[in-house]
């Protein structure tokens, strides 16, 4: 006899969406008079293997309305990657509360966890579907057109050089900005949509996806700033060199790693004052200045796109049904059809967990400093209605007489 019980829990880095996924699985779920309890674990796995469950049957739709449309992970999140002996612990905390439906809302770690989890179901006969619903603001998950979070996290990113070039036009120097982003440089690529004139910043972007060379980009900064007086730069986190080592780990002092031993990219400032100290020392620029997104770009409330919202609950509606009325576990895809219009697919759970997804050649110029044109029509739409914008004086000069 079923137990109708199902558990959704929240992994990896918050995003300004991430919980309208948690709402759109709970509100779905209310409509499947087979589903008798739903459980969301507290922080991740984690919470998993230590049975820290709340009961969401009991949340009022109102409040749940209220929480999907607020930032971060309203369950709580952990960085935990499970090997095989965590997943046996996680899939014996499942059969232990009779857990028939398990969703986990998630990058490419967490889609790799549910495959692990759906496999060990299998092999014991235990009736358990597994359903990956898609989160990252990285963008780096395969088989998707894009991933929710991302647009929003693109969305202030925009923005934010769009700001940063008003800055420094008005103060000319160097400005540098380093943006998340260990592999895919989608998100740094964004701050590309906050150009309106042609010689507005960002001048120039630095991807993971193209080997970083130091001279080379100070000689980029030097002849962008001497065309026009200023030069505003956005870099990933994840520049690296011909060999793959990270630019942060060549140019400093001491290097700082995870739990995970990658290199600490996100929460320092160290790539970008290491970058300013470059142009300082071997340009002779005088103002330089630097500026870390860092953990800004996840989770900003008040910048939100709408588009994300939608598709990010959509996702989590779209996991239930899969679940309710498929015949397989899964990671929920989405598919982007006509101009901009989306649709849902469910890729098999080894066709996305542990890879990553990179930017298309297509969406880079031919330099590697900058995006394309099919970039900016592919994350326009992406970003939502009502982004701002910025106008300039018309100037009509007065003729001189002293300096004439």
């Amino acid at each position: 006899m079923s137990s109708g019980k199902i558990l959704v829990a929240q992994g990896g880095g918050p995003t300004a969406v991430i919980n309208q996924s948690l709402a759109g699985v709970v509100l779905e779920a209310r409509r499947f008079r087979n589903v008798t309890r739903i459980y969301g674990a507290l922080h991740g796995v984690r919470g998993i293997i230590n049975e820290e469950f709340v009961d969401l049957t009991q949340e009022t739709s109102h409040n749940l309305e209220l929480v999907a449309a607020t930032p971060s992970s309203a369950l709580g999140s952990t960085r935990d990657k499970p090997d095989l002996k965590y997943c046996e612990e996680i899939f014996k905390v499942l059969k232990v509360h009779e857990i028939e439906h398990f969703f986990y809302i998630g990058g490419n770690d967490s889609s790799d966890t549910v495959r692990i989890v759906a496999e060990q179901a299998k092999a014991a006969g235990y009736p358990l579907r597994a359903i990956h619903i898609p989160k990252t603001i990285d963008n780096d998950l395969v088989g998707n057109d894009h991933t929710p979070g991302f647009p929003s996290a693109a969305r202030f990113v925009a923005q934010a050089f769009a700001g940063a070039n008003l800055d420094n036009a008005s103060l000319p120097g160097v400005y540098v900005g380093v943006v998340m982003g260990r592999h895919a440089g989608f998100l740094t690529a964004a701050a590309a949509l906050g150009k309106k004139f042609p010689d507005d910043g960002p001048h120039l972007i630095y991807l993971p996806e193209r080997v970083f060379s130091i001279d080379q980009f100070l000689a980029d900064v030097k002849e962008t700033y001497a065309r026009y007086g200023r030069c505003v730069v956005a870099v990933s986190e994840g520049i690296h060199d011909a060999s793959g080592e990270p630019i942060a780990t060549l140019l400093a002092k001491e290097v700082e790693r995870d739990a995970h031993g990658n290199v600490q990219l996100s929460g320092t400032g160290a790539l970008a004052d290491l970058l300013c100290d470059e142009i300082k020392e071997k340009l002779g620029i005088k103002r330089v200045r630097g500026d870390t997104f860092g953990y800004l770009q996840r989770s900003f409330i008040g910048c939100v796109s709408d588009v994300d919202q939608r598709e990010a609950r959509e996702v989590g509606e779209k996991a239930v049904q899969f679940a309710m009325w498929g015949e397989r576990n899964g990671s929920v895809a989405i598919k982007r059809t006509g101009f901009y219009s989306v649709d849902y697919e469910l890729l098999p759970l080894e066709a996305v967990a542990g890879k990553t997804r990179v930017m298309d050649d297509a969406f880079i110029d031919e330099k590697g400093t900058g995006v394309t044109d099919a970039f900016r029509m592919y994350l326009r739409p992406l970003l939502g209605s009502g982004m701002p914008d910025a106008y300039r004086l018309r100037p009509a000069p007065v003729a001189k007489i002293l300096k004439a």
